[in-house]
């Protein structure tokens, strides 16, 4: 403990926490009496490991059952973790795995067409079930967009998806291109709602059949298709094209790319909207443990990587929105729900998969609370006028689909 006690003195100013250690010995770390966690390790190795790289460790601990949260639970860990922790950067032993994972970054990011499809199938062609259980009913898998911090997460996620509609200036009849398109949940939308004729591209074989059936469902819609298919794959051209939570898949290596594929596939007098979670505080690496169990190949990006890029790509940049906690509200709806449904979870894998996701869902919420991570939404195209001169239209747009919505009820 002495390596791990040295390193935790000197992190906590905010709360207390308490730790019981294997040989049953009570280490107290306190600024403040609230918040308050106590947890406890059951050997000595999980110290060590704990002191040296807490980014992997921490979150394997956690799923072998090797650290227990006996006050409070692992979002409370995390929370008074990364409320400490903040934006700063690791020192000392830290500071050297945090520098050997910068030296590996391109590496560990770069994603050709095979890679992509593996890195996309380890995650999102896990059970359907999975997802229903703590999903919205449309399966959306991306930031909610909260109007207010008391609305439920279906009417959060239909917020969302008005605004980027509202954002894509959509006219009746268009052709319109989602990369990385999930389940469907926003082609969907944008077809009924805008009378568009909507193409979505994924590399999960069960969310393309899912899709498929849903738009076979919906009245054999037929304005409405998907393909398995990577971006890079894209020769024909749309009038608008948005992204929804794929980009952070793309890896760093593969911007310039990804921008010429979209600049090339965009008419000139086209919308593009790309949709990403964001770094606050510059550029940096994949946490460990998220890399290793739950988006392998993966990367968020900071503000300062993307639009050097996105410039000699040749777009002009109409519109950057940062929306900060919305995505901690969205995770926290998802934990709730994943918590009230973990039997079932657990009949679909078992008690480790539980602690994997559980440590996941807490995190990643942590990580938008605390750690400077947030969500952009950019806007670009060809032309400078080819979005009107003002932002008004975006809320004059959403309170019309409301009031549609409202009619159509």
């Amino acid at each position: 403990m002495l390596l791990l006690s040295y390193s935790l003195k000197n992190l906590v100013k905010r709360g207390a926490l308490t730790i019981i250690d294997a040989g049953g010995r009570t280490h107290v770390f306190s600024a403040s009496p609230t918040p308050a966690v106590r947890i406890r390790l059951y050997s000595r190795a999980v110290s060590w490991k704990l002191a040296l790289n807490p980014d992997l460790y921490l979150g394997e601990a956690y799923m072998d059952g090797a650290l227990t949260v006996e006050d409070g639970d692992i979002y409370d860990l995390l929370d008074l973790l990364t409320m400490n922790i903040g934006w700063s950067h690791a020192k000392g032993v830290f500071d050297a795995v945090a520098g050997v994972r910068r030296l590996t970054r391109l590496a560990a990011q770069y994603n050709p067409m095979a890679r992509a499809q593996r890195n996309v199938a380890h995650h999102y062609d896990l059970s359907d079930e999975l997802y229903d259980l703590f999903l919205d009913a449309n399966r959306q898998y991306t930031c909610a967009y909260y109007e207010n911090p008391d609305e439920d997460l279906e009417t959060a996620q239909a917020c969302k998806q008005a605004h980027i509609a509202a954002k894509l200036c959509v006219e009746p009849g268009q052709r319109i291109l989602d990369i990385g398109c999930g389940w469907g949940g926003l082609a969907f939308y944008l077809s009924r709602t805008c009378d568009a004729d909507v193409t979505g591209i994924t590399l999960s074989e069960r969310q393309l059949e899912f899709a498929n059936a849903e738009a076979e469902r919906r009245e054999g819609n037929h304005k409405t298709k998907f393909a398995l298919q990577d971006y890079r794959s894209i020769h024909e051209t749309y009038d608008r094209i948005v992204s929804v939570g794929m980009f952070e898949h793309v890896g760093v290596p593969h911007y310039k790319k990804f921008f010429t594929t979209l600049y090339n596939a965009l008419n000139d007098d086209g919308v593009a909207l790309l949709h990403t979670i964001g770094r606050a505080e510059g550029p940096a690496t994949t946490n460990s443990w998220m890399s290793k169990y739950i988006f392998p190949g993966g990367y968020i990006p900071a503000l300062s990587e993307i639009v050097p890029i996105i410039e000699r790509a040749g777009f002009y940049i109409t519109d950057i929105e940062i929306l900060r906690l919305h995505y901690a509200e969205t995770l926290r709806a998802w934990r709730r729900r994943f918590n009230a449904n973990r039997t079932k979870v657990r009949e679909l894998y078992d008690e480790r998969f539980c602690r994997m996701w559980e440590f996941y869902l807490a995190v990643s919420e942590a990580a938008f609370r605390n750690g400077g991570h947030v969500v952009f939404q950019i806007q670009l195209t060809k032309r400078q006028d080819a979005v009107p001169l003002t932002r008004n239209y975006i809320a004059h747009w959403e309170e019309q689909a409301k009031r549609d919505t409202k009619i159509a009820a």
